[in-house]
């Protein structure tokens, strides 16, 4: 690199700020700005659709107040090939497989969502906590047999060899498990966290589900820690990759199951656990991609509550590791690493990077909750971030997601006046039960698939990958890394949505 005078480094360093400045410089609603209670979108409306959305995933024998109409009963036989019930539980994105180790994400951010915004839900808290009870009934019956989790139901390459609505679906719904002669400890950890999050959500409303949810727990992360390995490395590898494929190793994962399960528990046991092995599980790690694979932003965040407000000195180093990743979202500041659109959204990667968005969003409200309860802030070199700041940023993330953007296009199917119209989405885009009764074959919908028609069913509150890094978005449905929803993608937003909508008044 070529060396720069003094001149141009001040500028550089000028610049820098500047840009910081300008991320930062939007007031901040409700409790922090009373003068205005407009908000920039209908919160409120979208929180109702981001949950709305996971009927629209169901499996299963759908209930009688099924809310998605077009959606009816499907894979109501999953689990016969391995003589147990499976029915139930969600399908991961736009085709017809059930995978445990991303609905168990999905049911761990779902629940977290209720933890810390729930209480602002109002009328959306119960089809919230439905919403996570679907996925919860299913990791039940997933985990019903000691030292085993049924992980998959559904050969993956040959659904996606066809287009055709799950209620028709003729693939063979092969059944996979882990044990302990073949273990996937980031599946049975994070199947953990998802139970022990979970508990809490029904501590009060359903004690005694609540009880068997724990209980659950505690055994399946018993076997997630004591048969150690990787799912994607043992008999499952062919199965899993590329689709869920675990590329971040399962050492995240025992520290996010641990955290949840203190959290769940306040057994010192799990205390212990995390001060042993905190370090050798990657805690201080600089990596900071938060989503169905990677755990360990997630783990520093939700571990540093403890010192913050709780002011357990024991987990006072994960305040620091919390921090390192706030700055690295910073434009401008020490650390950054963030890539941002010229449109001003985060940027991870090419495949469904949506997810990075709403789980960012989410991390940067409650790490901002925490931080105001206990009057902190974070230090990135020699700027201070204070909650009002982490809030701005998700806000602005968030208002991209539902339209503040160069094309004026909300990437929430079904809210605003512009949104997309063909997604990558297999019941979304082939006609309905309803108004289709025969039968599509397995290879026949692929002429739907191709088609410029929009998806005749609206696939209400799906969030889809998103555009590219130039915030271009071409609205095509065989572009699956730019148009496929998933439930991961929904989850974290959910909390988001709450509190952006308390805070402007709208719930």
């Amino acid at each position: 690199m070529p060396p720069y005078s003094s001149s141009t480094r001040i500028f550089c360093v000028v610049l820098c700020v500047f840009a910081t400045m300008l991320l930062l410089s939007d007031a901040y609603p409700a409790q922090h700005k009373r003068r205005s209670k407009v908000g920039s979108h209908d919160y409120r409306d979208a929180l109702t659709k981001s949950i709305l959305f996971f009927e629209g995933q169901r499996s299963g024998k759908l209930p009688p107040n099924q809310r998605m109409k077009w959606r009816k009963d499907s894979g109501l036989s999953d689990g016969s090939f391995a003589h147990v019930d499976l029915e139930g539980g969600y399908y991961d994105a736009g085709d017809n497989v059930k995978f445990g180790f991303p609905m168990a994400f999905t049911t761990t951010m779902l629940s977290w969502s209720v933890l810390e915004f729930g209480g602002l839900m109002k009328s959306e808290l119960q089809h919230a906590k439905q919403a996570v009870r679907w996925a919860t009934d299913y990791l039940l019956k997933a985990t019903i047999h000691p030292d085993t989790i049924y992980v998959q139901v559904g050969n993956a390459q040959k659904d996606h060899s066809c287009w055709e609505r799950p209620e028709d679906m003729d693939t063979p719904r092969n059944v996979y498990k882990i044990d302990k002669n073949n273990p996937g400890t980031e599946v049975a950890a994070e199947t953990a966290a998802a139970l022990a999050a979970a508990s809490l959500v029904f501590k009060k409303s359903d004690p005694a589900y609540s009880r068997t949810l724990l209980n659950r727990a505690i055994r399946v992360f018993q076997f997630a820690d004591k048969y150690r390995g990787s799912y994607s490395q043992g008999d499952l590898k062919n199965v899993v990759s590329p689709f869920y494929e675990s590329f971040s190793g399962y050492q995240d994962e025992l520290l996010w199951g641990a955290a949840w399960l203190h959290k769940a528990t306040r057994n010192s046991m799990y205390l212990n656990y995390i001060q042993k092995n905190g370090q050798v599980l990657g805690a201080s790690e600089e990596d900071f991609t938060f989503g169905w694979d990677n755990k360990h932003v997630g783990a520093r965040i939700l571990l540093s509550k403890s010192f913050i407000v709780q002011k357990m000195q024991a987990f006072q180093e994960y305040k620091g590791h919390a921090d390192s990743y706030i700055c690295s979202l910073i434009p401008g500041a020490s650390f950054s690493s963030a890539k941002y659109t010229p449109g001003g959204l985060l940027y991870k990667m090419s495949d469904s990077n949506m997810q990075y968005v709403t789980s960012t969003s989410f991390l940067l409200l409650t790490y901002a909750k925490y931080l105001k309860t206990s009057h902190m802030t974070v230090s990135c070199g020699g700027t201070i971030i204070t909650p009002r700041a982490l809030r701005t940023i998700a806000k602005k993330q968030v208002d991209y997601i539902l339209g503040s953007n160069p094309l004026k296009m909300s990437y929430m199917v079904g809210y605003g006046s512009k949104y997309p119209k063909r997604i990558h989405h297999r019941g979304s885009s082939l006609p309905s039960i309803s108004n289709h009764p025969q039968k599509i074959q397995c290879s026949a919908g692929f002429n739907l698939m191709h088609s410029q028609s929009p998806n005749p069913n609206v696939l209400v509150g799906a969030i889809i990958g998103g555009p590219d890094f130039h915030d271009r978005f071409p609205d095509e449905r065989p572009d699956f890394e730019q148009s496929e929803p998933s439930t991961y993608m929904n989850a974290p937003l959910v909390g988001a949505l709450a509190y952006l909508a308390h805070s402007f008044g709208q719930l």
